[in-house]
């Protein structure tokens, strides 16, 4: 027998490899494009950076907002939307749906009135609704009541009255400008429920 050896390891072709590296960067590219239409087209996750909708939100709370009702129908009230500021800062904000479109929104005696009726709001622990000094740049004067939402608009409200720069401060939100129906708090654990 010859004292020869054959070395037995083998040698991967280069095109399995760049095969391999191709598969990889499909499978990221996949997963990455699946994030974004989860994100564009079903939900999104918010961070809360502040207390207007205090009690029901906490400052810090993690949401999620779900996209696909929206398609199917428009928020009612008492649903909480996130929505575009009107103010034009570029920032998402966050409120309940007090009226639609053609409601007569009213406040008095530091309640709201919808239609004509007096709003049992629990949410607002008790807090007083009072017009708001000044308005947003969207505006060109002071909102004034009573207030009929106009056509394709919503009326929204921080549950916070006494600290909520609201549509008492930008007036009614365009549909359009929805961006999520909130649907449950998931961080911290605590805070943990459905809205």
């Amino acid at each position: 027998m010859s004292a020869a050896r054959h070395d037995r390891r083998t040698v991967q072709p280069s095109g399995e490899r760049d095969s391999a590296w191709g598969e990889l960067f499909v499978t990221i590219g996949m997963a990455l494009g699946m994030a974004i239409l989860i994100r564009v087209f079903v939900a999104e996750t918010y961070a809360i950076p502040s207390g207007s909708m205090l009690e029901t939100i906490q400052l810090g709370d993690r949401l999620v907002g779900e996209k696909v009702s929206l398609r199917l129908h428009p928020p009612q009230p008492g649903d909480i939307v996130t929505f575009d500021d009107p103010d034009g800062s570029g920032a998402t904000l966050i409120k309940r749906v007090i009226a639609t479109e053609g409601q007569v929104v009213d406040l008095q005696d530091g309640m709201v009135v919808v239609d004509g009726v007096p709003m049992q709001e629990d949410y607002v622990m008790g807090k007083p609704s009072y017009p708001l000094d000044g308005h947003a740049t969207n505006l060109t004067e002071n909102v004034t009541f009573p207030y009929t939402v106009p056509t394709g608009c919503l009326w929204v409200m921080g549950d916070n009255r006494t600290n909520s720069l609201d549509s008492r401060y930008f007036g009614a939100i365009p549909l359009t400008s929805v961006t999520s129906k909130a649907l449950f708090i998931f961080w911290p654990i605590s805070n943990a429920r459905f809205l």
